[in-house]
């Protein structure tokens, strides 16, 4: 990652530029949504949701959800910092943080967040992976504000893969895209850490199903 002055130009510039190629590139797509009931949509029923989902799908996330108001958790690393200003041209507002850095400032910012009214989405498996195995952060969230976490994933016919720890996939332009919700996961308050352990473990469990059910829509196994 570059430093200094050339770092500051590319801030500026990368971000705006790669969401207005985003946006035009995946208008193309032809997006089919599954089990859409799971989805609170806050403008129909006034409702908050925290949308989990694997490190590979975030780049067309915020394609997807770019009409929703949400609270995106980000990392506070200098590349978090391209993701982040990227959030913010889809209209997110975003909390900074990860297991190793700033977590715990993250989550109280997340927690403001929802508590204000906002949606929050979390990357279940963290800034850092291991890819596909979920984290605390989402569990934590809903048992201190009662909002339920609503597990997503999607799936493309026709995708690059880059050469990352997460394999971030980006459909092509008019392929067809399988979008899947799952049910919502309510946490109870004044977990345990045996049951923050349990919630996480159906968490990831939940999304790796519905991995799984979108991915096999392609008539693939994964990405």
């Amino acid at each position: 990652m570059t430093h200094g002055p050339l770092n500051t130009l590319l801030l500026r510039l990368l971000p705006p530029a790669l969401a207005w190629l985003m946006r035009l590139w995946f208008a193309t797509c032809r997006v089919t949504e599954h089990h859409g009931r799971h989805l609170f949509r806050p403008e129909e029923s006034g409702k908050m949701a925290i949308a989990s989902f694997w490190h590979y799908s975030i780049l067309f996330i915020f394609f997807l959800f770019r009409r929703y108001r949400a609270t995106v958790m980000v990392s506070a690393s200098r590349d978090g910092e391209y993701i982040a200003r990227l959030a913010g041209c889809f209209g997110f507002a975003t909390a900074r943080g990860s297991r190793n850095q700033r977590g715990t400032t993250a989550l109280k910012e997340l927690l403001r967040a929802v508590r204000d009214g906002d949606s929050a989405a979390l990357v279940a498996d963290g800034s850092q992976g291991p890819p596909r195995v979920a984290q605390p952060g989402a569990i934590v969230l809903a048992a201190r504000t009662g909002v339920p976490i609503v597990p997503v994933a999607w799936s493309a016919s026709r995708y690059t893969v880059v050469c990352s720890w997460d394999r971030t996939a980006i459909p092509w332009p008019f392929s067809r895209v399988e979008v899947v919700y799952g049910e919502p996961i309510m946490v109870p308050p004044h977990l345990s850490p045996a049951q923050t352990e349990e919630y996480r473990q159906l968490l990831e469990e939940r999304l790796n199903r519905l991995y799984g059910e979108a991915w096999g829509l392609q008539g693939r196994s994964g990405h």
